[in-house]
């Protein structure tokens, strides 16, 4: 019988939540195949088989915490067949398996702790060509071993951009090596997650009590320290997006036939890079110590999402270099992933300022709380059809829609929000201004 310990995760993740087990004991199980999903503080974690054999043990039931380098589950290998040799000395345990995507959120809604960064990451680096329908192994996944999953992470990869040379299109340790050439960039520190406690009814049942884990815990984290630590000046505003409707029901069907989903999102972000040009200060952030200001060289807009695993905040690189379809597909790419709390670490990481579209779940106002270390964050309401007096006095139907800012004051005033807003708006109720 072979013990599968729980690999280190990297990141700093010390215990993982057990969220479901694909498997029972007693099952037969494959190489890669999917065996369990855990939840770190960043995202959902799918952990795979290392070989074939038959699950003779779950050591960690669903909702409990599993902790690095301790024993996840047991099997028993197949017929004749050895164990697995690890690739990596620092693999401990037999063989396991770690989803590359789980890199992850706003790190989680930009849920971990950021570190100063000088400098953000730009649209060149965003680009991530789809890997080909091969390489794909039996269960849908690029088959690949922990150890290199972890390097992939390391270098802030994706496991879909290395070309694999093994069994199946199998990633191997000298296939990352030979795409990074020694320039990766270091994995993200994040804090451990929250202590674990079991939920326990009381004795009428009236009060259920569950641990806050996860996504949600390092949320919680994260929206103490910046509301505890940044003075928020909120600055609110209505729009008329009536124009701007009309430009997206004309453009939706070239947009379609490339596959892409046209809402109105890109149109918010590439409106907002170009209202930063002429206010960069809404594009920068304060340094640790809060006596320098650190201008950003890109415009990276995250965006937050109410995913499977809880809020992330992924961000869109490089806007200002993009066009508004290449906007689009970024933002439904990631959208996607974080739904399913599969966001890489790498767009999660590098935002400078943030929206949220509350209005997509019919909310008009909100208050939001800055994305730290970003100087601002903006919400916006629902869209809605509302009487309104033209220039000449008459009484029209417009498309009316609110948002409300939130930024940092220790960097902007009242006056800097409202002429950004101001100039953001003018791009938004009259669109065509924005391919001057």
């Amino acid at each position: 019988m072979t013990e599968f310990k729980l690999p280190d995760i990297g990141e700093g993740i010390v215990e993982c939540e057990v969220v479901e087990w694909r498997v029972a004991e007693g099952d037969a199980i494959e190489e890669d195949q999917p065996v369990v999903e855990v939840m770190t503080d960043k995202a959902l974690v799918e952990i795979t088989a290392p070989e074939g054999g038959r699950v003779t043990k779950l050591h960690v039931a669903k909702g409990e915490i599993a902790k690095v380098h301790a024993p996840l589950f047991a099997y028993e290998m197949a017929d004749g067949e050895s164990a697995a040799e690890p690739e990596d000395a620092e693999a401990s345990a037999p063989a396991k398996e770690v989803d590359d995507d789980a890199d992850t959120d706003t790190g989680a809604p930009r849920l971990e702790t950021p570190a100063p960064q000088a400098s953000t990451v730009c649209s060149a680096e965003q680009e991530r060509p789809d890997r080909a329908a091969s390489g794909q192994g039996p269960h849908g996944r690029i088959p690949a071993s922990p150890a290199v999953r972890r390097l992939v992470r390391e270098h802030d990869l994706r496991l879909e951009d290395v070309p694999g040379s093994g069994k199946d299109g199998r990633v191997l340790k000298e296939d990352v090596l030979a795409l990074v050439q020694g320039d990766g960039a270091a994995a993200e520190p994040v804090a451990p997650a929250a202590a674990s406690g079991r939920g326990q009814d009381q004795a009428q049942g009236e009060i259920r009590v569950e641990p806050l884990r996860g996504v949600r815990a390092a949320m919680a984290r994260q929206m103490v320290a910046a509301a505890s630590t940044i003075p928020h000046f909120q600055y609110g505003e209505e729009i008329d997006v009536t124009e701007l409707l009309a430009l997206r029901e004309r453009l939706k069907p070239r947009a379609e036939a490339r596959e892409v989903r046209l809402t109105l999102m890109p149109f918010f972000m590439k409106a907002m890079a170009l209202a930063i040009r002429d206010y960069p200060l809404l594009n920068s952030r304060l340094n640790e110590a809060g006596d320098e200001i650190h201008y950003l060289p890109c415009c990276n807009i995250g965006m937050a999402v109410d995913g499977r695993a809880g809020l992330m905040v992924p961000n869109v690189k490089g806007v200002e270099g993009l066009s508004l379809l290449d906007v689009a597909g970024e933002i439904q790419r990631l959208t996607a992933a974080a739904r399913e709390g599969r966001v890489a670490q790498a767009d999660l990481q590098g935002g400078t300022i943030s929206i949220s579209n509350i209005g997509a779940l019919g909310g008009t106002y909100a208050a939001p709380i800055i994305n730290a270390p970003e100087s601002a964050i903006v919400a916006i309401g629902k869209s809605q059809w509302l009487p309104r007096f033209d220039e000449a006095g008459e009484l029209t139907r417009r498309a009316i829609m609110t948002v409300t800012w939130a930024g940092d004051h220790r960097l902007l005033d009242g006056g800097t929000i409202a002429r950004f807003c101001n100039a953001w708006k003018g791009y938004l109720e009259d669109p065509e201004t924005m391919l001057l």
